[in-house]
């Protein structure tokens, strides 16, 4: 049952503490083999695609793995960076800047990153932690809104590391930051200085991604999530109904998902003589193929050829200082009752003092 071998237990060894962020992941090349081998592993989760089990398997294996791999492929050679995929490049670079703010704070611990599909996966940085005397893990899903296909998806993997587990870390979850003030601050410094640099546009797109409209009526939060965040986003920019606009992204198959779609309210908008628009997509951590490709490519394209004159895309958080401080902040809460804060350290006075008392004892 357990999975071997396991770090050799050190009695009397330090405890220590980690956060570890995780996205949704994305495949390590830009090729349709490598496509093939990302989307067998994300659309065969059941927590992705809800329909049963066998059924789904012959689509999945008998169609879109023989086609959507190459046509994946291209989309991502489009954003595809020199060291890598987009979410790759951030995400890692996100928890390394994370671990320089809570050093900062006095919080001694390590952050690492994962992905939920491909690499670095959670079950090997899971391990690597323990290697390292890691008792206690703090597990951040970069996902603002719960879904159950995002971050219970999470939840289930760290389950199936612990099934193989025998010696178990504390484990703690942050389901959720939709409403978060400091978090909804970032995404609003993050508009204003878009306008600052290119002016305002007549309208604000607020673009999440989409999920199966069914979801909703099973008891998933994540429209309502959405729809809180992008309320409050409205209220912390001062816009007023008629100023913003919420949707949904991503479709895939032919049943219904959560409405208004994306592109075709993008497409409405310019046929009714509304010029210019900025789309930013709060439900997005860091850039990825979705929010580079599909928003500022296909759907600016769509915008533009259906009239509209000025498309405006708002990068998400990444590296941004107000993002990473509503994080620093959010993992801060969480790790309340461990003990993560580094002992002061005396200065030269301090040290000259207790030298000189101890002297005269």
């Amino acid at each position: 049952m357990f999975r071997k071998p396991e770090p050799a237990y050190r009695h009397g060894s330090a405890s220590k503490t980690a956060v570890l962020l995780c996205n949704l992941g994305t495949p390590d090349a830009p090729t349709p083999a490598a496509l093939r081998r990302y989307l067998a592993q994300f659309l065969g989760d059941p927590r992705v695609v809800e329909i049963p089990k066998l059924v789904w398997k012959l689509i999945l294996h008998g169609i879109i793995l023989r086609t959507r791999p190459a046509k994946s492929a291209a989309k991502y050679a489009s954003i595809w960076l020199p060291e890598g995929s987009p979410l790759q490049v951030w995400t890692a670079k996100q928890a390394k800047l994370l671990q320089g703010w809570l050093g900062e704070r006095g919080h001694q611990l390590i952050v690492r990153h994962a992905m939920r599909y491909g690499e670095p996966a959670i079950a090997a940085t899971l391990d690597a932690l323990r290697a390292e005397g890691v008792t206690r893990v703090l597990v951040l899903p970069a996902y603002p809104q719960y879904s159950g296909a995002t971050t219970a998806s999470v939840i289930d993997d760290v389950a199936r590391w612990a099934l193989g587990t025998r010696h178990l870390p504390e484990l703690r979850f942050i389901n959720r930051y939709h409403d978060d003030p400091l978090h909804i601050a970032a995404l609003a410094d993050s508009v204003r200085r878009h306008w600052a640099a290119n002016g305002r546009a007549e309208r604000l797109l607020m673009s999440f991604h989409g999920m199966p409209a069914r979801t909703l009526a099973l008891g998933d939060p994540y429209h309502c999530e959405c729809l809180k965040t992008g309320r409050l986003l409205a209220e912390a920019l001062g816009l007023g109904a008629d100023q913003y606009l919420i949707t949904f992204q991503s479709r895939f198959g032919k049943a219904k998902w959560l409405e208004p779609y994306t592109e075709p309210s993008l497409i409405k908008l310019a046929t009714a003589g509304v010029r210019s628009v900025d789309v930013i997509c709060p439900g997005f951590a860091a850039d990825c193929l979705e929010t580079l490709e599909e928003i500022d490519q296909e759907a600016r394209a769509a915008f533009l050829a259906a009239g509209g004159q000025r498309f405006g895309y708002i990068p998400c958080l990444n590296d941004s200082e107000p993002g990473l401080r509503a994080w620093t902040a959010l993992i801060e809460r969480h790790l309340q009752g461990w003990p993560t804060q580094q002992a002061p350290q005396p200065d030269a006075a301090q040290r000259e003092r207790a030298l000189a008392a101890g002297a005269s004892d």
